[in-house]
């Protein structure tokens, strides 16, 4: 049996060590470091404002062994209206194919009903398929599609200017 409970601090070590699990399908053109601590700084920010603005849901086993966590927060759309957005979503490799991050996502669309939100939103990278599929075989629908051009292979413009 999988259940899902609000986030303790004791928690905070298990959570951090999922940020791997979230740079799935990051492109090959950002550096994998950066990645990471981008990631990690996402999750601290939402554990800083667990029980405020956001809400860390981890999810366990009947042996109380963490599987995965989520957060989920209060968002503006860029057309004003207010919709609910999931920060994060990870599962331990252990637990991939269990059911927990469905259970995970349940418990963040119920949170956001809850608050009385019409939309929840999340975002995840274009080439984790095995992320896009998921959230599509639950109902989440493309919104927007994020382009990028790579304008320089590496380094900073005064790098490249350098002999």
């Amino acid at each position: 049996m999988i259940r899902v409970r609000p986030y303790l601090s004791a928690d905070r070590a298990f959570v951090l060590g999922l940020a791997p699990r979230l740079t799935i399908g990051m492109p090959s053109w950002r550096d994998p470091h950066m990645c990471i601590t981008a990631v990690q700084d996402w999750i601290i920010g939402s554990i800083d404002q667990h029980g405020q603005q956001t809400m860390v849901f981890v999810a366990e086993d009947d042996h109380d062994e963490r599987l995965g966590f989520a957060t989920v927060t209060h968002q503006n759309h860029f057309t004003g209206e207010r919709q609910a957005y999931i920060g994060e979503l990870a599962t331990s490799e252990a637990a991939e194919g269990r059911g927990v991050g469905q259970i995970l996502l349940h418990a963040c669309e119920q949170w956001a009903r809850d608050q009385g939100y019409r939309i929840l939103a999340l975002t995840t990278g274009a080439a984790n398929d095995r992320a896009l599929g998921f959230y599509r075989h639950l109902g989440y629908r493309d919104e927007d599609v994020k382009l990028v051009k790579i304008l320089a292979e590496s380094g900073s413009p005064a790098e490249r200017s350098q002999p």
